[in-house]
């Protein structure tokens, strides 16, 4: 197995991890990741508030990819 099959073998295990998690209701696990999403957001956004610009040299983390 390559390196490139393996990391989607434990992407497709990830995903089958939150599916099971919510016993196979895709709906609720989409909704979960969702909020886990808004929450990361959040906390980066406080991050960012509380961060001096000297400390990041200038650097500023984005929400966005």
């Amino acid at each position: 197995m390559t390196a490139a099959e393996k990391r989607l073998d434990l992407q497709y295990d990830a995903v089958e991890q939150a599916i099971a998690w919510h016993s196979g209701d895709m709906r609720a696990a989409i909704a979960t990741l969702i909020d886990d999403c808004k929450h990361l957001r959040d906390q980066l956004d406080t991050a960012q508030k509380c961060m001096s610009k000297g400390l990041t040299r200038g650097w500023v983390p984005s929400p966005e990819r």
